[in-house]
C-alpha cells in the first residue's frame, strides 16, 4: 500500500506539473472535443484531492489482526463466489502486478504524447488524467479506509504471520491497482477515441485498455491482494471513471430524445411507438 500511494502521488504531481507548463501555449493550438475551465475543473480536482487525503488517513488509521485472529480465520467463512482464492499468495504475481501498473500510468501520457492531435491538447489533457485518477482514488482510497476486508493470502499458510498481520492486509476491498490502471487505460482509449473517431485503430486501442487492467486484476488476484468481486468493481470504478470524467467535459455531448415513431413492417403491418436515443 505504501508503494501504491508513493506511485499514485508521484504521477498525480508530475502530470499536474505537465499540465501546467503547457496550456497556456497549447490552449489554441489545436481543436479539441473537450471544453475544460481551469478554475472549475482545477476546483474539482482540489476537492479530489482532499477526498484522497482524508481517505489515505482512513487507512493509515486501520489497524491489522492480531495474532490469534489471524491463526483463527477459516477459508469457509469468505463467500462461495470468492472462496476459492482464499489462501493464494505468490510475491511474483504481485512484483508483476506493480509493474504493470506504473507502466499503465506512465505509458497513458506517452501514449497521448505520440499522436498529433492529443499532443497539442497536451495541456489540457493531463488536466482531465489528473482528474480521472483522483476520481478513481478518491472512490478507492474512502471505501479502503471505511471497510475491513482480509485479503486472500491473510488465509494462507506459506504467507509469513508477519505479513498476514499487516495493517494493509485488512485492504482487499477493493482493487485499487485494477481499479486505477482501468481508469488509465479506459481514459487512453477515449481520449483517443474522441480525438480520432473514424480512425481504424480504435478497436485495438479499446481492447488494449480493456487487455490491460484484466491483467493486472489477473495477476493481484493470484499474488493473494484481492479476491475476484474486489477486482471485478475495481475494474468497474476504474473503467467508469475514464470514461466518464473526459465525456462529460465533450464539446458536443448531444443528450437523450424521445420521439413518436411510426411505419409499417415488411409484411404490411403498421406500427408506432416512442424511440428513445442518448448520444454517448
Amino acid at each position: 500500500m505504501k508503494l501504491f500511494i508513493q506511485r499514485i502521488t508521484r504521477q498525480l504531481f508530475l502530470l499536474a506539473g505537465l499540465g501546467a507548463l503547457t496550456l497556456p501555449a497549447q490552449a489554441q493550438q489545436a481543436p479539441s472535443p473537450y471544453q475544460t475551465s481551469f478554475k472549475k475543473d482545477g476546483l474539482i480536482t482540489l476537492g479530489l484531492a482532499g477526498v484522497n487525503t482524508a481517505g489515505l488517513l482512513l487507512i493509515r488509521g486501520k489497524t491489522g489482526l492480531s495474532e490469534a485472529e489471524v491463526l483463527a480465520i477459516r477459508k469457509e467463512d469468505v463467500n462461495g463466489f470468492d472462496r476459492f482464492s482464499a489462501g493464494w499468495y505468490d510475491e511474483d504475481a504481485r512484483t508483476v502486478s506493480d509493474y504493470i501498473f506504473a507502466g499503465s500510468l506512465v505509458g497513458t501520457p506517452i501514449f497521448l504524447a505520440l499522436n498529433k492531435g492529443t499532443r497539442a491538447r497536451y495541456g489540457q489533457l493531463a488536466g482531465l488524467y489528473v482528474q480521472t485518477v483522483a476520481s478513481t482514488g478518491a472512490i478507492f482510497t474512502m471505501a479502503a479506509g471505511t471497510v475491513y476486508r482480509q485479503r486472500p493470502l491473510t488465509y494462507s499458510s506459506e504467507a509469513s504471520i508477519t505479513e498476514r498481520r499487516r495493517q494493509n492486509a485488512t485492504n482487499s476491498f477493493f482493487a485499487g491497482h485494477t481499479a486505477t490502471t482501468a481508469a488509465a487505460t479506459f481514459f487512453a482509449a477515449k481520449v483517443y477515441n474522441d480525438f480520432y473517431p473514424d480512425s481504424r485503430a480504435r478497436p485495438v486501442v479499446w481492447a488494449t485498455a480493456a487487455a490491460i487492467p484484466a491483467a493486472v486484476g489477473y495477476y493481484r488476484l493470484k499474488a493473494g491482494k484481492h479476491f475476484l468481486s474486489d477486482n471485478l468493481l475495481g475494474y468497474a470504478v476504474g473503467a467508469a471513471s475514464g470514461i466518464l470524467v473526459p465525456h462529460f467535459h465533450k464539446t458536443n455531448r448531444g443528450g437523450t430524445s424521445l420521439v413518436p415513431i411510426q411505419g409499417f413492417t415488411p409484411n404490411g403491418y403498421s406500427y408506432g411507438g416512442l424511440q428513445l436515443t442518448h448520444q454517448l
